[in-house]
């Protein structure tokens, strides 16, 4: 999800969606990190980054305030979404870390996938308000003061706390494969990117230009409500049944085929569930063989795949090959024509 002056960016288009697949797809599975691990790695964070946003937002809403500065307000309100958006994901990595049950037998791992969904809803709605607040002050631009130098420094202090913030989730994020840690990162990533607009917008009011403080305010708004809507589509997305992409897909079918004893694959489907993935395989074997030995192979590929893939399960469906089918997959085989 980076050199600091692109990954300041708002994401647009299908960045979002690229970031978050880009930093935690791999072909194998860790197994040290399963889900009581990304549950506890996902508290762990969160919670620094809820003591990081109670003390960004007390402090920029504070001097935004006695310095006059609206932006720095906008800012720390954005902090004080962050903080919602934190017990977000603690509720979420709470429930996605059950076991199945009867009601829920693949397990809850979409509890993530929901909360993804509502970190962007939640972003879209505070965005949307800040566009509303800043337009209306640029209604009269003559009411705009200018602001004290102290939000100046608040401005910078926040950037570089945001930003440490970012790296540090990112990391964590990325060394458990979360999607939803990746947007909680990418959520702070936003916040330093709105504390810089902030800053332009408060020195260019201290410059002579007192206008530029709603304009940043108006900026940050944008930004927020534009990340909002590309997370929240993305995990729309995700829970409509979204394949994976097709170099993981790609990654799985091998795994299959060089099972022993498996002759083919085909009509291999894939489907999100959280950052798991449930996959549906139809695996061809040698159509001599009984169905003892046929349901073998089945299970060694099935188990195969299980622990070399973020895999939660695999539904496979063994289809008979016979010399025929073999020798029209393989042209150049002794005896095809």
């Amino acid at each position: 999800m980076t050199r600091l002056l692109q990954g300041l960016r708002t994401p647009s288009d299908r960045t979002t969606t690229s970031m978050q697949s880009s930093e935690i797809v791999d072909e194998s599975m860790d197994p040290r990190y399963g889900t009581s691990a990304r549950a506890a790695a996902a508290a762990k964070s969160t919670w620094f980054s809820v003591g990081v946003n109670i003390g960004l937002t007390l402090v920029q809403v504070a001097v935004g305030l006695v310095a006059g500065s609206q932006g720095l307000v906008a800012d720390g309100i954005h902090s004080l979404s962050d903080l919602v958006a934190d017990f977000v994901v603690l509720l979420a990595s709470h429930h996605s870390g059950k076991d199945a049950d009867p009601q829920h037998p693949y397990g809850h791992q979409r509890f993530e996938t929901a909360a993804s969904l509502v970190l962007g809803v939640l972003l879209l709605v505070v965005g949307v308000g800040m566009l509303w607040s800043a337009f209306r002050k640029l209604e009269v631009p003559g009411s705009v003061p200018k602001v004290q130098v102290a939000a100046l420094w608040v401005a910078g202090g926040a950037l570089v706390a945001k930003e440490l913030l970012f790296r540090y989730m990112l990391a964590v994020a990325k060394r458990v494969k979360s999607s939803m840690l990746v947007a909680n990162a990418w959520h702070a990533r936003s916040d330093a990117a709105s504390s810089l607009v902030v800053g332009l917008g408060i020195a260019g009011n201290l410059a002579g230009f007192p206008i530029l403080d709603p304009i940043a305010a108006l900026i940050v708004g944008f930004m927020v409500a534009k990340t909002g809507w590309w997370f929240g589509w993305d995990a729309l997305h995700d829970l409509m049944d979204r394949a994976v992409d097709e170099q993981e897909v790609a990654a799985m079918r091998a795994t299959l085929v060089a099972t022993p004893g498996v002759r083919g694959v085909h009509d291999l489907r894939t489907r999100k569930m959280g950052d798991m993935i449930v996959v549906d395989a139809h695996i061809e074997v040698d159509a001599a063989l009984d169905v003892a030995a046929g349901h073998g192979i089945a299970v060694e590929a099935r188990r195969r795949v299980l622990e070399r893939h973020r895999v939660l399960n695999v539904m496979t469906h063994v289809d008979p090959r016979t010399g025929e089918q073999r020798d029209e997959a393989m042209p150049n085989a002794p005896g095809a024509s």
